[in-house]
């Protein structure tokens, strides 16, 4: 085995061939990027460990070294639970569909912290002190610490289930994404945002003392009466607008179901299933693919449902068969429909 000490300093390629031949013993620093990434065989890294970028995403590790020391740490989908109290990480950390990470170590301070798709975890560390922090997808997560910073930044929370507020200590920020959060019903009344804010599907229901924030709805920049009070559009103006991906959001937040009563729908197709009659109607979208969609109730509620399907689909069989992931219409023949 060759011993390394303590002020070894080798490439990025070199620390690799040595951890991969399990022939580190002692401190190891490296440079450049040190990609371990997808290397299932390395279920170890050596304790004392430090250089520029480290990339373990997709690799055997279940647990990270003691006293981890890098610029960059990129470890998507790895199996650990949690992250040493003595890891260093300076400016970002990603730890993406890290399914099993229950928690983070307090005090935890880096420039970018990503923890998209950590299905386990329940809270954040006390003391995180963070410039940009992304927990889309945290779906469990419901408890912010006591005290924490995010500086200026980018706050992305997107589809956070569990979740019932922001923190108070959150004061300021640049840009903020709350779609599909919807338990969160309010923001701090001392939060001031400069930048702009995602509401879509939230449980956000109006925008008081927060003028001047830019609205957006997955992206798209709306305005208060799109993203708080839909029912005053008129579906003439979803006709009128000239950008698609606003028109869409506008769709959406009419419902499908109104827009084509109101624009008065062509049938291209009209025919019967359990649910009793099915349309297929379409309406032509100036700059835009048309929109075709197909109406039918269900079975068991004899609800009405209106669902859009792809233009080029000329059958309400075909729509229904779409649907349910056919690419064959004929190869779709339900016995029942519930």
């Amino acid at each position: 085995m060759l011993a390394l000490t303590a002020g070894v300093i080798v490439s990025a390629a070199e620390a690799r061939a040595l951890i991969l031949a399990g022939t580190v013993d002692g401190p190891l620093h490296f440079r450049g990027k040190l990609d371990l990434s997808n290397e299932q065989r390395l279920i170890r890294l050596p304790d004392d460990l430090s250089g520029d970028v480290l990339d373990v995403s997709g690799s055997g590790l279940t647990r990270l070294p003691e006293r981890l020391e890098v610029g960059e740490l990129i470890g998507c989908g790895l199996k650990v639970r949690t992250v040493p109290a003595s890891t260093r990480v300076q400016f970002r950390l990603l730890l993406d569909e890290c399914v099993c990470l229950t928690g983070l170590p307090e005090n935890l301070s880096t420039g970018s912290l990503s923890l998209r798709g950590c299905l386990s975890l329940e809270a954040l560390p006390e003391g995180l002190d963070v410039c940009f922090l992304n927990v889309d997808r945290c779906e469990a997560l419901a408890r912010w610490p006591a005290q924490g910073r995010v500086r200026f930044g980018h706050l992305s929370a997107q589809d956070c289930l569990s979740l019932r507020g922001l923190p108070e200590w959150l004061t300021q920020i640049a840009q903020l994404d709350l779609s599909g959060c919807r338990g969160v019903t309010a923001l701090p009344p001392t939060l001031r945002i400069n930048g702009w804010l995602d509401v879509a599907g939230s449980g956000l229901e109006s925008l008081p003392d927060h003028p001047g924030v830019a609205l957006r709805w997955r992206g798209v920049r709306v305005d208060e009466r799109l993203a708080f009070r839909p029912e005053e559009l008129q579906c003439a103006e979803i006709l009128s607008a000239r950008n698609v991906e606003l028109r869409r959001v506008m769709l959406e937040r009419v419902g499908h179901e109104r827009f084509l009563d109101e624009v008065g729908a062509q049938v291209l197709d009209r025919d019967r299933d359990a649910g009793g009659e099915r349309l297929l109607v379409r309406v032509e979208l100036p700059g835009d693919e048309d929109f075709v969609a197909v109406c039918f109730s269900c079975p068991s509620t004899a609800r009405r449902y209106s669902l859009r399907v792809p233009p080029g689909i000329r059958s309400g069989q075909a729509a229904s068969a779409w649907l349910a992931g056919f690419d064959d219409p004929s190869a779709y023949r339900p016995v029942t429909e519930a």
